[in-house]
């Protein structure tokens, strides 16, 4: 047995949902690598802006920022021996920032912390996975409203318990999906727009090293306009106002990424990773709704809808006859490890001190499958339900398999006023049993017994036509597609 080569990375050979997919290559060890270089870049910038770093320098870092220029698997060796992914980084880009400019590379991390380095640039992967799946969301979204409208009174089985309840229409089974859907992309939308803080505390949540570097340009008046304030808002002689300091490096570091401003740092407290994991659990248990109502009216013995045809897709090993559910299977499968990630990441707010020794480090892995599987799913549901294939006709066999049992409720509300609601429904259970044991029609049956009410008899071939009870369907379809 031959073992894969050292390197060999994470290829998604046991998770097809997200192979090949944009939120794969989003979320990727190279995409996590350029988001940690881009929040030590902006983090450079973000002291220029205040005077406290040369803006030569943070140039220069900002140009180096290429996650090409660094060997992502010798950074991940060394990782073992700092239980964390920056410190090497910090080291190797120093190097790089030193070759083009040795005075700019005393100014790579300066004041920083890993963590402010990590969970900054887990936001910026999470803002660009988001991007993905919110147009994905937007797309299926989409295409939901186009089936919504065109199925309104497309009559189908209604199910609960798995068997035939009352008559439907697929249009407002498709409005359903939509309203998750749309339900989804609204979590996602409050988490990207405004859950997504940048991360800056130090070494214990308290920004001393970046007020300690900023108090030194003040002493040394790194802004060079003579005035002895180094732009740091201190007043000169070393001196600088934490508060003043604080709100002007937030704010830029904030406006430089793109990200929210928290209100205190998060070294400790994960608000953040746990309302981004309920809000991925949440959209990937929605797109699972659709797939397992897809593979169940993909039934043989339903077949009331069928996945896009796709030559070769589907096929089975051993079974020639066989196209199987193969996207709603994805989606699926995506659906169900989802939550169960989410939920570990909400248990690592379960957070030691200031900064924890497990907790926070076992996010990481989480966090990224959560991005990766949800967005997944999503960009499979785009496939699957812009091509859904719609049988109505099938719909309509499988209503009549029951011989108009499925509108038993509409019938023993009409008797309930002349027999009373107790004997409208003993009658109607009879004629049920009746119905199913002999395999006649419910109306049939119906006519036959006696007690029926004078006049109700012809009358029963429309109350027994499923066409005529679907209640509020179309209504309910036309208020949804108006949101």
């Amino acid at each position: 047995m031959s073992l894969p080569p050292a390197g060999a990375g994470d290829v998604g050979l046991l998770s097809p949902v997200r192979a090949g997919t944009p939120v794969e290559a989003a979320t990727g060890d190279q995409a996590w690598l350029q988001a940690m270089l881009d929040a030590e870049a902006a983090l450079a910038r973000a002291q220029a802006s205040l005077g406290t770093v040369p803006k030569e320098a943070a140039e220069t870092i900002s140009a180096a920022a290429d996650a090409g220029r660094l060997d992502v698997r010798a950074l991940a060796l060394a990782a073992r021996e700092t239980a964390n992914p920056v410190v090497g980084l910090v080291k190797a880009f120093t190097a790089v920032v030193a070759e083009a400019d040795p005075r700019a590379a005393e100014y790579v991390h300066r004041g920083s912390t890993s963590q402010d380095v990590f969970d900054t640039g887990a936001m910026l992967v999470a803002g660009r996975a988001l991007r993905i799946v919110r147009a994905d969301l937007a797309r299926t979204g989409r295409a939901l409203a186009r089936l919504a409208a065109h199925h309104r009174d497309t009559l189908t089985v209604g199910r609960t318990l798995a068997l035939h309840a009352v008559p439907t229409t697929f249009g407002l089974k498709a409005a359903g999906w939509r309203q998750l859907v749309g339900d989804a992309e609204a979590r996602l939308a409050a988490v990207q727009e405004g859950g997504l803080p940048v991360s800056l505390g130090g070494a214990a949540g308290t920004l001393a090293g970046y007020l300690e570097y900023a108090a030194l340009d003040n002493d040394n008046d790194n802004d060079g306009d003579g005035d002895g304030d180094g732009g740091g808002g201190g007043g000169g002689g070393g001196r600088v106002d934490p508060g003043v300091y604080l709100d002007r490096l937030v704010d830029a570091y904030a406006a430089e990424t793109g990200l929210a401003r928290p209100v205190l740092p998060w070294h400790a407290l994960r608000t953040p990773v746990a309302d981004l994991a309920s809000a991925l659990a949440f959209t990937a248990g929605a797109l699972g709704k659709i797939a397992v109502d897809v593979q169940s009216l993909a039934r043989t013995e339903v077949g009331e809808v069928a996945e896009p045809a796709v030559e070769g897709r589907g096929s089975s090993s051993a079974m020639p006859h066989k196209r199987n559910p193969v996207l709603a299977t994805l989606i699926r499968s995506a659906a169900l490890q989802v939550p169960a990630l989410s939920a570990a990441l909400t248990q690592c707010l379960v957070s030691e001190d200031e900064r924890s020794a497990g907790a926070w480090h076992a996010e990481w892995q989480l966090l990224r499958e959560c991005l990766r599987l949800t967005g997944g799913a999503a960009h499979t549901a785009v496939e699957l339900t812009e091509g859904l294939q719609v049988r109505p006709e099938r719909m309509r066999t499988n209503l009549d398999m029951t011989g108009s049992q499925i509108v038993s409720e509409r019938v023993a509300a009409r008797l309930a006023p002349l027999l009373g609601k107790a004997a409208a429904k003993r009658l109607l259970t009879q004629a049920a049993d009746t119905a199913e044991a002999t395999g006649r029609p419910l109306a049939e049956v119906l006519a036959r017994l006696p007690g029926l009410p004078a006049g109700v008899g012809g009358r029963l071939a429309r109350l027994c036509d499923p066409a005529h009870y679907t209640g509020a369907a179309g209504a309910l379809v036309d208020r949804a597609l108006q949101h």
